[in-house]
């Protein structure tokens, strides 16, 4: 059997803004973006690279939606986003405004710097140990 996480939803405020942070600031791609009604698009944007999970950026729709942007997670990091050059990342991303709650650090499975994405929700950088 094969599985897979395809999309996770990230309740954002506006899907302009979201793809502009995404794709210019994180350097990701947009994937989709269809209008589904007046008020709803179908947005998917991700890293590059073969079967990479990526994120549905969905508007919020009400008061409860709204107050769960940039806490999706309760203040616990959200999302890891997972590189091979984390150097190269992490400078590329200062430079592009990106704030960084927690600076990097070695661990025993990586380097790793926890950063914010534009909502505040809470990401960890990591470019994994190598395994020789």
């Amino acid at each position: 059997m094969n599985r897979n996480i395809a999309h996770i939803t990230l309740v954002v405020k506006d899907y302009d803004e979201a793809i502009a942070f995404y794709t210019q600031k994180l350097a990701f791609t947009l994937l989709q973006d269809e209008k589904l009604s007046d008020s709803k698009r179908w947005v998917l944007v991700g890293p590059s690279g073969p079967n990479n999970c990526c994120l549905l950026l969905a508007k919020a729709a009400n008061e409860n939606q709204l107050q769960a942007i940039g806490n999706q997670t309760g203040g616990r990091v959200f999302l890891f986003l997972y590189t091979d050059d984390f150097w190269k990342d992490y400078h590329r991303m200062v430079e592009q405004g990106i704030i960084f709650t927690r600076p990097p650090k070695k661990e025993v499975y990586g380097t790793v710097a926890v950063f914010e994405d534009l909502y505040g929700n809470l990401w960890d950088l990591i470019e994994p140990a190598s395994r020789d």
